[in-house]
C-alpha cells in the first residue's frame, strides 16, 4: 500500500498556522507528501523545506485573487486540487490535512488498518474522521452544532475526485458525494486558538478571499478578536498530539471561559433533540456513509 499526503498553504508564519506540525503528524503513514506552497509574504517555503526533504515535494503556486475565485472561497479548493493532482499515480490513498489540523499519534495504527482494510474495495472513496475544534486556547473545545463533527481526510487516488466548495470536503464527477467508511480517529483542529491580534489578522485576510463573509466584515474593524461571543464550550481534559507540544508551550495564551454559559439558538437545540432522541439527522453532511 502506498500513501501520499497532500496539503496547501500560504503565509503560514504570518498567520501562525501549525502546518509543520500538521504534516509531521501524518508523515509516518505517508510514503511521500505533496505541498502546494502559494505565493507568500514570509518564509513559508523554507518552513516546509525544513520538515523532511526526502519525503516532501513542494509545488509552487500563485493564488488567483480574482472575484470569481472569491465566491464561496473557491480559491482554497483550487489550491487543494493542485496538490491532489500532483499525487503520484501509483499511490493507493491520498491523505489530506489542512494547515491547522493535526492527527494524534495514538490514531495512526487505526488509520493505517482502515486504509489497508478498504484499499481494494473500490466502492469506498474515502475515510471519514471525527473532529475536535479547539477554541480560544488549547484548553477548550467547541461543542455546539456550528462546528462540523466529521469530514473526509483520506481519499482514494482517483482524479475524478475534487475539492468541494472552500476545501470543506470532497466530491467526484457529476457532483456526487463520496462513499465513505468512518474511522475511529479524531482530527484536532487548531484554527481558532490564535492570540487575539493574530486571529483578527487571519480573519481580515480570510474576508479578502471571500465575497460573502459578511459576519467577518462586521467584526474586522478592531485590532483584537473577541473570543467571548462563543455559544458553548467544554474543557479539554485529554492530551494534545506530541508534535504540538512545543507550539502549545510557545503560543498558548491565557483565556478563561465559564463553561456553564450556553447560548445555543432554538434552531440548534431543536436539531440536537431530533438527532439525540429521535435519530433524525437534520444537519448537513457532505458524504455517504456505507
Amino acid at each position: 500500500m502506498k500513501v501520499t499526503g497532500f496539503t496547501f498553504i500560504r503565509n503560514a508564519v504570518i498567520f501562525d498556522y501549525p502546518v509543520a506540525e500538521a504534516i509531521r503528524s501524518i508523515l509516518p503513514l505517508c510514503n511521500d507528501f505533496v505541498v502546494a506552497v502559494g505565493n507568500s509574504d514570509d518564509n513559508t517555503e523554507e518552513l516546509i523545506q525544513s520538515i523532511d526533504k526526502q519525503k516532501i515535494k513542494i509545488i509552487n503556486t500563485v493564488w488567483d485573487d480574482s472575484p470569481a475565485m472569491k465566491k464561496g472561497g473557491k480559491v482554497f479548493a483550487v489550491e487543494t486540487d493542485k496538490a491532489f493532482q500532483s499525487v503520484p499515480p501509483d499511490s493507493d490513498w491520498a491523505f489530506y490535512i489542512q494547515g491547522d489540523e493535526v492527527i494524534h499519534e495514538k490514531y495512526l495504527d487505526t488509520i493505517c488498518s482502515a486504509m489497508e482494510k478498504w484499499k481494494d474495495n473500490h466502492m469506498i472513496d474515502g475515510l471519514l474522521f471525527n473532529y475536535l475544534h479547539f477554541y480560544g486556547s488549547y484548553d477548550y473545545v467547541g461543542i455546539s452544532p456550528r462546528w462540523y463533527r466529521h469530514e473526509i481526510r483520506v481519499i482514494r487516488n482517483d482524479k475524478s475526485i475534487y475539492s468541494y466548495r472552500d476545501a470543506q470536503g470532497f466530491r467526484k464527477e457529476e457532483d456526487k458525494k463520496l462513499n465513505v467508511k468512518p474511522v475511529d480517529a479524531y482530527v484536532y483542529h487548531y484554527g481558532w486558538v490564535k492570540e487575539p491580534e493574530v486571529m483578527m489578522n487571519k480573519l481580515k485576510n480570510a474576508s479578502s478571499l471571500y465575497e460573502d463573509l459578511d459576519w467577518v466584515k462586521k467584526i474586522s474593524s478592531g485590532q483584537k478578536f473577541d473570543y467571548s461571543s462563543i455559544d458553548a464550550l467544554k474543557l479539554f481534559t485529554g492530551i494534545h498530539p506530541r508534535v504540538m507540544k512545543e507550539h502549545i508551550d510557545r503560543k498558548n495564551w491565557h483565556f478563561d471561559h465559564d463553561i456553564s454559559f450556553n447560548k445555543l439558538s432554538l434552531k440548534y437545540k431543536g436539531k440536537i433533540f431530533l438527532r439525540k432522541y429521535l435519530g433524525i439527522n437534520t444537519f448537513y453532511e457532505n458524504y455517504n456513509i456505507i
